[in-house]
């Protein structure tokens, strides 16, 4: 059971021990319209599976009487969930007699919920990872069977970690069904409740940035949020989405307004887009104006006629 690009590596690891197991089924979200045209596009476990020749189940609530009862006709021994994106019932927990084991993108019981990778590093964290998680009926709070830790580096964005989480999940959901069908008991240890945090699901205006906040906290959004819904302010009243940035050593005495432009850089000959944060100064490296194409600040700066005095207004 999965559904996006993360579920889809982990299904691939899991196609490559056919020699101990056999994947009777797949669970995914229903296709979801994509880009301008709205294009119902199936999800990359979808893809997959039906390259497989697998059968696919795409319930809109896999708790309802029917795909329960899919579900109970395909028999399993196990199931894996990774980012299925949906709560399974008490009934569907307790239909495999091995259970439900999850693969949940961060060290539990920090970052449960729906947005664990994102939040990482947006929240600074220096390291992360996978757990494979027993499931019970709460979200995220099932025993911990395995865990690996993931380092994030200082300039991680949402792919580049994505990637290695993806690697090192495969790697964990092989050790687990490798041990299972070998008839071993993996060590189940409870989640310490004090130490839980949540990573929620992502709104449009997490992506809105307070220029009050210190540049490094503005450049963690830049890299967490890049894929969606990208951290943005307002340029003459246009959105404007910094795709990359990074934190300039250059500064001013006394720090002007949050959300200043620094013109004397922004009009050089090698112009720098810098702009003076609550805390020290982010430089926009790449970004895009609503209604353009992506591009380098430099040659945004040089086809401005005049450059405002502030970011957010």
């Amino acid at each position: 059971m999965g559904t996006p690009d993360i579920a889809a590596d982990v299904l691939k690891e899991l196609l490559g021990m056919k020699e101990i197991s056999e994947i009777v089924g797949v669970f995914t979200q229903p296709d979801k319209p994509v880009g301008r045209k709205q294009i119902l596009t199936p999800s990359p476990v979808k893809e997959l599976a039906l390259s497989e020749g697998i059968p696919v189940f795409q319930p809109r609530r896999i708790k309802k009487e029917k795909p329960v009862a899919e579900l109970k006709a395909l028999d399993p021994d196990l199931i894996i969930v990774t980012a299925y994106g949906q709560i399974l019932s008490e009934e569907i927990l307790n239909i495999p007699p091995m259970g439900c084991i999850n693969m949940h993108a961060s060290l539990l019981p920090k970052y449960r919920g729906a947005a664990p990778i994102q939040w990482s590093i947006v929240r600074g964290e220096k390291m992360t990872g996978v757990t494979a998680m027993q499931m019970d009926k709460g979200m995220d709070t099932g025993d911990i069977l395995l865990q690996k830790e993931v380092e994030i580096c200082p300039d991680e964005t949402e792919e580049s970690l994505l990637q290695k989480l993806s690697l090192a999940g495969r790697g964990l959901i092989r050790e687990v069904v490798e041990k299972l069908a070998e008839g071993q008991s993996l060590p189940r240890e409870k989640q310490e409740e004090s130490k839980a945090t949540y990573a929620p699901i992502i709104v449009k205006e997490d992506g809105l940035i307070d220029w009050g906040k210190s540049a490094g906290d503005i450049d963690r959004m830049v890299r967490g949020f890049h894929v969606w819904p990208g951290a943005y302010t307002s340029f003459e009243g246009k959105k404007l989405t910094i795709l990359e940035s990074g934190i300039s050593t250059e500064t001013k005495d006394p720090a002007p307004e949050a959300g200043s432009i620094y013109p004397e850089a922004a009009a050089g000959k090698k112009p720098r887009f810098l702009v003076q944060t609550g805390c020290g100064v982010l430089e926009i490296r790449k970004l895009q104006l609503q209604g353009k194409k992506a591009m380098a600040s430099a040659d945004f700066l040089r086809g401005v006629r005049q450059i405002p005095e502030k970011l957010g207004e």
